[in-house]
This record gives structure tokens, sequence and C-alpha cells, in this order.
């Protein structure tokens, strides 16, 4: 073997190394606790978010299962949980064909459903750094985040932003990086979320990534996290467009697609397709 292979075989199983999952035993445990959580925010930042602001934006809080984008978020959060739950995943990455299909709202949506449950937690990253957008959702703007804390060193727990949402965590972007994807290929992104998935088993961990077709971002950043949720727009994106994105994410563990912006007599024959 050459030193060529040699240096590429040390490559590949270091990285394999970080990549592996924690056990399924330590977070099935974690999650099979009777008791609802108390979380202790003395750590983190709580900013006060408007429900009408929340409104406007359509952001769902409220557990109000008539509303029928609720319900929606809700079916699809049972859907993922179940098979987080079989794979004993806890990373979870959302992505979208194109731009404007929505992924970032059903980031933030699915992230907000899984806080919802009386025996999880979630984080929400906003690791999309080329445009980052996720702030104005909750109404404030210019707060630092995870640049801040591969740039400058800035200790996560100062990052994390609780907006008085309970069992509820958003870990803001911070400002844009146009080189985003060799900062989320880093070693110090990578040991980031083995932090992540390490240190908190009873949390999900929610990512928001840049479109497929815009960047290499997605790409980079899918082999580091268990599952990927691929948002798609009614009567916009294509067929092809689709089936090229899926070989794109070929080999990836592909939680599910979500079809966005579809009108309800649509979304049955849609569910059934995909």
């Amino acid at each position: 073997m050459s030193k060529i292979e040699k240096a590429l075989y040390k490559a590949k199983q270091k990285r394999r190394s970080v990549l592996s999952p924690t056990p399924d035993r330590q977070k099935k445990e974690a999650r099979q606790s009777p008791l609802v959580k108390t979380i202790d925010y003395t750590q983190t930042k709580t900013i006060a978010v408007h429900p009408r602001v929340l409104a406007e934006n359509k952001v769902m809080v409220s557990q109000d299962g008539r509303l029928r984008a609720v319900e929606e978020y809700r079916l699809l959060k049972a859907h993922v949980l179940k098979k987080a739950h079989d794979q004993g995943w806890s990373t979870l990455m959302v992505t979208s064909v194109g731009k404007g299909e929505g992924k970032t709202l059903t980031a933030i949506n699915l992230a907000l459903a899984i806080a919802q449950e009386v025996n999880e937690t979630c984080l929400l990253v906003e690791a999309d750094m080329r445009e980052p957008d996720m702030q104005r959702f909750f109404g404030f703007r210019g707060e630092p985040g995870l640049t801040d804390y591969l740039f400058q060193g800035v200790p996560l727990p100062q990052l994390l932003i609780n907006p008085e949402i309970d069992r509820f965590i958003f870990l803001p972007a911070g400002h844009s990086v146009p080189n985003s994807g060799e900062i989320l290929g880093s070693p110090k992104m990578q040991d980031l979320i083995v932090e992540l998935k390490d240190c908190y088993p009873d949390r999900y961990v929610v990512f928001d990534l840049p479109p497929l077709f815009e960047c290499a971002d997605p790409l980079i950043f899918s082999d580091y996290v268990d599952g990927v949720l691929l948002v798609v727009e009614a009567h916009k994106t294509t067929t092809d467009h689709l089936k090229k994105a899926m070989g794109l994410l070929e080999g990836k563990n592909i939680i599910g697609t979500v079809l966005n912006k579809a009108r309800r007599d649509e979304k049955q024959y849609y569910r059934y397709y995909y």
C-alpha cells in the first residue's frame, strides 16, 4: 500500500469514528423516562417573542389541532419521530431542491412540534450561513450565532436562544459566510455535531441547510447527520429535479419528502406518490 493510499485509508477510518452514532440504548433509555423534563435556562439567553409576529410568519406554536397547518406539522413530526426512534437517530437535516420552497419554515415548525412532546426537547440550528434569515421568523435580528462559535470561539451557551417556548432552543447562524461549505466540513463543526449528539441524548437537533441546487453545503453536511428531510414545492419542483435531488442524496439516510404549498385536495395523492 502506497503512502497516499495509507493516508486516504487513515482519513476514512477517522471520519467513520467521528460520524459513528451514539449507542441506541442510551438514547432510548433517556427518551423512555415517564417524567416531564424541567429545563434550566439560566445559561441560555431568553428573548420574548410576540405571538402576533409568530402568527404573521406562519410559525406554529399552538397545539390547537383544529388548525389545519398545525395538524399537518404534527403528522410530519409523528412520521419523523417514528423513524428516528426506530433507528436511534437524533440529528436531522432539512433541505430543499431549490430556493423558496419552504425548507426553513418546515425546519422551524418541525422543531417546535418535536418540542411540544412532553418527553422531548429540540435544538434548532440555522446552518444556512450563506443567506441566514431564520431570526426574522421570531421577530429579532442581529443576534450572534454559529459563525461566532466557529470563527471567534464564543462559547456555545452564550449563543443559544430560548424564545420563551418550553423545551425549545434556537442557535442562529450569525453573519453571512460565502465559503460556508468549507466551514461546515471543518473539524470544529464535526466536533460540535458529535458534542450535541453525545451530551444531550434526550434532545433532537434539527439543522436547516441551503437548497441542494444552490451549493454543495447540504451534500457536505449530510455526511454528519443521522437523517435528511427533503422539502419540495407543489407545481414548482419538477419530477426531473426531484430525481436529480434524490440522486445527489444517494447513500444518505433520507427520512422522507415533504410536499409544501399543496392544495388540501392534492395532499393525499402526493403523500401516496412520495
